[in-house]
C-alpha cells in the first residue's frame, strides 16, 4: 500500500482558489480516491495553503476514511493580514484529532517571484513552527529558491523539532543530509522523473529509503509521461515504480518502507486507520 504524503485534492475538485467546497464538489472527489485505491494508494493527506484551503483540507478528511489534513499558509500566500489568519489556524487545532489534523503547512519560503517579503515569510514560518511544537504536529516545508534561508529557520531548532518533511525536494546532497540530520523526511514526487532533474535523481538512488516519503502535489507536477496534464493521487504509485527502478529494489521494498516512514511521520497508527 502507498501513501500520498502531499496533495490537494481540494483544488483539484474545483476551478477558482480560496473558497470554501460545495457538498458536491468534496463528494466528487469519491472517485478521485476510488482511482487512487485502485493504484493500491490507500492514504492521502491533502495540505493547505491558506485558511481558506485548509478548511477544505479538514472537510474533506472528515468526510473520507484514509484522508488527513495538513493546516497552514504557503509563503505565497501570506496577507498583511496572515497574523489573524494564524489565530484561525490555531482554532482549528482545538479539535485537532475531530478535524483530522496531523501537519501544520505547507509553510516555509519562496523566492521565486520578484514581490515575495521574506521579512513576512520569516516570521510567518516561526509561527506556524511554533503551533506545530505546541500541538505536536509534523511540520510541511516549502522551499522554493530559498535553500540558506530555510536552512537558518529550521536551524533554530534543531533538537526541538524533529517531525517534518521537506516538501518537493529539490535541493543539493548537502541540504538533503542537513535535512536527515534534523530528523526530516524528504518528500519526492514527479519531479524526479523530468530529465533536467539528474541530480536529484542521484540523490534519491543512494539516501537512506528510511528518510523518504511520495508524493504527487496533485493537480500539479505529474510524472514525465503525464506532462501536461492534470496530476491525481493514483500517480504515487508510478513514482514507486520509478524510484525502485533508480535504486534497483522491489516496487513492494519501496511501498512498504514509504508508507512505513509516513505513518511515523504523521504519528498515525491503527487505531487512525480504518
Amino acid at each position: 500500500m502507498l501513501f500520498d504524503t502531499h496533495c490537494h485534492l481540494n483544488i483539484v475538485v474545483k476551478d477558482t482558489f480560496d473558497r470554501l467546497l460545495t457538498t458536491e464538489e468534496i463528494q466528487s472527489a469519491q472517485e478521485i480516491i476510488t482511482n487512487a485505491a485502485q493504484h493500491d494508494v490507500q492514504y492521502i493527506l491533502n495540505v493547505g495553503t491558506s485558511l481558506v484551503e485548509s478548511i477544505n483540507c479538514i472537510q474533506i478528511a472528515k468526510y473520507y476514511t484514509n484522508n488527513f489534513a495538513a493546516i497552514g499558509i504557503h509563503p505565497n500566500d501570506l496577507t498583511t493580514d496572515w497574523k489573524n489568519d494564524i489565530k484561525e489556524i490555531e482554532k482549528l487545532l482545538h479539535h485537532k484529532e475531530q478535524n483530522k489534523i496531523v501537519a501544520i503547512g505547507e509553510c516555509g519560503f519562496d523566492r521565486h517571484y520578484p514581490e515575495y517579503n521574506i521579512q513576512r515569510q520569516y516570521d510567518a514560518f516561526h509561527a506556524q513552527v511554533e503551533l506545530a511544537l505546541e500541538y505536536d504536529c509534523a511540520l510541511v516545508v516549502h522551499t522554493r529558491d530559498a535553500r540558506e534561508e530555510t536552512a537558518r529557520a529550521l536551524e533554530q531548532y534543531k533538537g526541538q523539532l524533529t517531525r517534518g518533511v521537506i516538501h518537493c525536494f529539490s535541493e543539493n546532497n548537502d541540504f538533503a543530509q542537513f535535512s536527515i540530520d534534523l530528523g526530516f523526511y524528504l518528500g519526492i514526487g514527479g519531479t524526479l522523473t523530468y530529465p533536467k532533474n539528474k541530480e536529484l535523481r542521484d540523490i534519491f538512488s543512494s539516501v537512506p529509503l528510511e528518510s523518504v516519503v511520495l508524493e504527487t502535489d496533485a493537480p500539479y507536477l505529474p510524472p514525465q509521461p503525464l506532462r501536461g496534464k492534470k496530476n491525481y493521487p493514483q500517480n504515487v504509485s508510478m513514482i514507486a515504480e520509478y524510484l525502485a527502478q533508480l535504486r534497483t529494489t522491489s516496487r513492494e521494498t519501496i511501498a512498504h518502507q514509504t508508507t512505513k516512514n509516513a505513518f511515523n511521520l504523521f504519528q498515525l497508527n491503527a487505531v487512525d486507520i480504518k
